[in-house]
Order: structure tokens, then sequence, then C-alpha cells
């Protein structure tokens, strides 16, 4: 990501130091990721600690500080979705993808995480890939619903 968009994004908050976790949700969400140029230069910018910075980057789980996959699948491994199958569901991902949860493949394409819970337990297991939710996901529909996704 260029310095000029990083600007760009800062300029829309009033480069106000208050708006860090907006400025760097706006980055993540064009880039992924944030690089540590991208904090330096937020640092830079809205006149705060590089550490302040890269301690909101490090402390909230929505930020990444290592590059993620043009796809983000996260599989639920709450109680509803755990007593459904979400481990076989996982076990299948991480087969299909060659990747387990934390990484992200060498060609960039999936990142794969779970989580505790993504608030449709009625519908588990759950998939959610890039923000659109897969209920009632059984390990036989796994690998149609990653070829989806290119």
């Amino acid at each position: 990501m260029n310095t000029e968009r990083i600007d760009k994004i800062i300029e829309n908050h009033n480069s106000e130091a208050s708006s860090l976790i907006q400025v760097l949700l706006e980055i993540q969400s064009e880039n992924h990721w944030l690089p540590k140029e991208a904090l330096e230069r937020v640092s830079e910018k809205l006149q705060i600690p590089l550490t302040w910075a890269m301690h909101i980057a490090s402390f909230y789980k929505a930020f990444s500080l290592v590059p993620k996959g043009r796809h983000e699948v996260h599989v639920c491994m709450g109680t509803a979705c755990h007593v459904r199958g979400a481990i076989r569901v996982l076990e299948t991902v991480e087969e299909l993808t060659g990747i387990k949860s934390g990484e992200t493949d060498v060609e960039m394409k999936f990142s794969l995480e779970t989580v505790n819970c993504l608030g449709c337990c009625a519908l588990g297991p759950v998939v959610n890939i890039d923000g659109k939710t897969h209920g009632n996901i059984t390990v036989s529909e796994t690998a149609n619903v990653l070829k989806n996704y290119d």
C-alpha cells in the first residue's frame, strides 16, 4: 500500500489520533494486513508513538501484522458448531488448502482461522469466507464451497 493512499485515509479522519483504530481498520480492509511501513506512516501522520500503533494492531484480533490471503476463511468452533462436526469441517478445509489454522497458503489465496463463535449457532457448523456465512456445512460440501473462491 502506498503512502499516498495511507495519507488519504488519515485525512478522511481529520488526522486525529483518536481515529487510530478506524484508520487501521481501513488500511487492513484494503491491504488485508498492516505492514510495519504503514504503521510507521500512521504513527508519523497522527503524531503518536509507533509503540502505541503497534500495541493497538497487535491487541485486536481484527488486525494482522502478517500478510493474509485474498480469501479469509473462519471456521466456527463454538459449542453448537463443535457438537455438529466443526472439527471434521476444519480438518477438511486444512486438507484442501494445505494450511493449518493461523496460516496462509503460499499462493496467498487462503488464510485460515478458527473462531469461538460467529453468532449463528442454529446454522452450525458454520464456515465464514470473506464475510459470507456458509451454514449447516458438511464435510462433503466443503470442497464445493472453497471452489467458489479463486
